[in-house]
C-alpha cells in the first residue's frame, strides 16, 4: 500500500510503498478516507530538534483521520466491518494506576499514533478496537477527519463551567478557533480571541466570536473595554504557547479566574506567580482528550449544531501532499485535509 513516510533522518516526507498492516485479535483494520495535517506532522517534515529526538525512521506519520473498517479481530465485539470511524491517537497501557482507575488520558506510558508507531497517512491503518470511535450519526468526512484536534479544543474549552462567563482565547490557530466556537456554543457570554494574523482572526469571526483582536495593534485591556467588561475575564484558554500570551491572560483575569492551557511553550519562561496566588487563579494543563468523555461531547456538540466548516480551508488529494504541507506550514490557513479515497 502507499503511505506517507518519514523515510530518512532528514527534512522531507516520502510517498512510498509499505506493507499493509496486519491486525491482532483485539484490533481493527481501517481503510483511510481523509486525514488532517497537524503541527506535529509539520515538525516531523521539517526534522526539527523535537522530531530528531522523538521519531525513529522509517515511520508512517499522521494521526488525524477518518476511515471505514474493513476487517476486525476475532475478539472485537463493538466495532463492525463497514463502520465509519475516527481514532483516538493516544494508545495507553491499560495497567498503570491511572488506566486502572479509568483515567486513561493520564497514562504515563502513552504511545502516539504516527509518532511512536506507524500512523494514518496511508491507505490502511490498524488500531486497537478500544481506540476506535464509531460515528453513529451522520458527519461530514472532513470534520470527522479532524476529531483528534477538535477533541483538544473541546477538552480545553470544557475544562471549566462556561455558561454566562466571559472567555479569553489566546491563539487563533485552528484549535484555538475551534475552542472559541465551542465556548460560544456552550453558553459563554463573550468570547474574545487574540492573534497577530489577520487571516486567522477573520476565520475566528466566521465561527461567531464576540471579538477577534489583533494584539499587534491593540491590547487585551482595550478588548475588555470594547466588550464592556469591568472585572476581567472569567476563563482563559491559552492555545498559543507564547509567554506574552499567558502573562497578558493572567493580568486580565478576574480574581478567582481559571486558565486551561493547551499551548505548548518552546522553552521555560517566567510568569508573575504573586499575581496567580493573590488573585487565586487556577491554571490547568491540557494534553489530548479525555477517553472517551471528550469524544461523546464532540459528537453531541456537532449534533447540536456546532459548525466547524469555516476552520477547514484546504483540501488536497494525498498525492499532492507537498503542496498541502506547504500551505499548512505557511500559516495563512485553517485545517488542511488530505483525501486518500482514490490513492
Amino acid at each position: 500500500m502507499k503511505a506517507l513516510v518519514k523515510k530518512h533522518a532528514e527534512p522531507g516526507l516520502w510517498l512510498t510503498e509499505v506493507p499493509e498492516p496486519t491486525i491482532g485479535p483485539d484490533e481493527v483494520l481501517i481503510k483511510v478516507l481523509r486525514t488532517g495535517i497537524c503541527g506535529t506532522d509539520l515538525h516531523i517534515r521539517k526534522w526539527d530538534g523535537w522530531a530528531q529526538q522523538t521519531i525513529r525512521t522509517p515511520m508512517t506519520i499522521g494521526h488525524e483521520f477518518v476511515g471505514e473498517v474493513v476487517e476486525i479481530g476475532s475478539s472485537v465485539a463493538e466495532v463492525n466491518v463497514g463502520d465509519l470511524v475516527s481514532g483516538e491517537g493516544h494508545l495507553v497501557c491499560g495497567k498503570c494506576r491511572n488506566c486502572l482507575a479509568g483515567r486513561r488520558h493520564l497514562c504515563r506510558n502513552t504511545v502516539g499514533l504516527g509518532v511512536n508507531r506507524d500512523g494514518a497517512f496511508a491507505e490502511y491503518v490498524s488500531l486497537p478496537a478500544s481506540n476506535v470511535w464509531v460515528h453513529r450519526v451522520p458527519v461530514d468526512l472532513d470534520v470527522a477527519a479532524i476529531f483528534d484536534p477538535f477533541g483538544n479544543a473541546v477538552h480545553t474549552a470544557l475544562s471549566f463551567p462556561l455558561v454566562g462567563e466571559d472567555v479569553l482565547v489566546t491563539g487563533a490557530g485552528p484549535i484555538g478557533i475551534m475552542a472559541a466556537a465551542v465556548a460560544k456554543h456552550a453558553g459563554a457570554r463573550h468570547v474574545m480571541i487574540t492573534d497577530v494574523s489577520p487571516y486567522r482572526l477573520d476565520l475566528a469571526r466566521k465561527v461567531g466570536v464576540s471579538l477577534a483582536l489583533d494584539v499587534s495593534q491593540h491590547t487585551i485591556e482595550e478588548g475588555q473595554q470594547k466588550l464592556g467588561l469591568r472585572e476581567g475575564f472569567d476563563v482563559g484558554l491559552e492555545m498559543s504557547g507564547r509567554p506574552e500570551a499567558l502573562r497578558s491572560m493572567i493580568d486580565n483575569l478576574t480574581h478567582g479566574g481559571k486558565i486551561a492551557m493547551l499551548g505548548l511553550p518552546a522553552e521555560e519562561f517566567a510568569i508573575n506567580w504573586a499575581k496567580v496566588v493573590t488573585s487565586m487563579i487556577t491554571i490547568k494543563g491540557i494534553y489530548g482528550r479525555e477517553m472517551f468523555e471528550t469524544w461523546y461531547a464532540m459528537s453531541v456538540l456537532l449534533e447540536g449544531g456546532l459548525d466547524l466548516s469555516p476552520v477547514i480551508t484546504g483540501r488536497y488529494p494525498a498525492e499532492e501532499f507537498e503542496a498541502a504541507f506547504d500551505e499548512a506550514a505557511g500559516g495563512r490557513c485553517g485545517k488542511i485535509i488530505l483525501d486518500w479515497s482514490n490513492v
